[in-house]
């Protein structure tokens, strides 16, 4: 587990809610000099514990108002199999995660299409036609509600 303090861990909860925010801002929301935050943030890069800032999209406003999570079961599994659905999957217009998992499915694809007809089209017309796809399940996503900050584990005391 990386070695947060809280200036760390404040400037982690300041670019998580708004990663475009400039490093003055951050700097003076967290009260210490621009140059320790450059140099805290840099760290946190350096350290793997930022992996980068992504811009989030409105789905409906590109034409893709529903979104499902598929569970998918493949057989006979094997390495070659599932390596083999896992980067044909991710590379789908629809794919917008994709999650490989434990239990009774070796996936769970989260995508989202236009509508009910484009997703029971993706369903049979894709998933169901690849001879490994043993099973899937679909299950339509109301609302998809994340967390704005994600904090780090509190070290034991």
């Amino acid at each position: 587990m990386a070695d947060l303090d809280a200036i760390d861990t404040a400037i982690l909860r300041i670019l998580q809610a708004d990663a475009r925010r400039t490093n003055r801002d951050v700097a003076a929301a967290v009260g210490v000099s621009a140059t320790t935050a450059l140099e805290r943030t840099r760290s946190l890069r350096r350290r793997g514990i930022i992996r980068g800032a992504r811009l989030e999209v409105d789905l409906p406003a590109l034409g893709r108002g529903v979104q499902a999570l598929i569970a998918v079961r493949i057989r006979p599994p094997s390495r070659e199999r599932v390596d083999a659905f896992r980067r044909w999957a991710i590379e789908l217009p629809e794919t917008i995660g994709l999650f490989v998992v434990t239990g009774a499915e070796d996936f769970l694809l989260h995508v989202a299409v236009p509508d009910n007809e484009a997703l029971y089209a993706f369903v049979i017309d894709k998933l169901t036609e690849r001879a490994e796809v043993a099973d899937v399940r679909t299950s339509v996503v109301f609302e998809h509600v994340r967390p704005a900050v994600i904090e780090p584990v509190a070290p034991e005391r």
